[in-house]
């Protein structure tokens, strides 16, 4: 006496829900790789960046008035 019968529509629907769902965990682990390495390119480049020479003027600074500026009070 069967309590249950799988049909072959039904059969075929599990295959491919079993098949979608191992596409996304399959995809889910690409995306987590490729995510890993976006950060540790990220993490090089901010490294890159605090080691390079510090900031530099963009002109020279101007050279000091000869003496002192004359003052009146008045």
């Amino acid at each position: 006496m069967e309590i249950a019968k799988i049909t072959g529509q039904g059969l075929t629907s599990v295959a491919i829900l079993v098949a979608l769902l191992w596409a996304c965990a399959l995809g889910e682990r690409v995306i987590m790789r490729r995510a890993d390495a976006e950060a540790a390119q990220v993490l090089n480049a901010m490294r890159v960046l605090r080691t390079r020479q510090r900031r530099q003027p963009a002109a020279a600074p101007a050279r000091p008035l000869a003496g002192r500026p004359h003052v009146r009070r008045g």
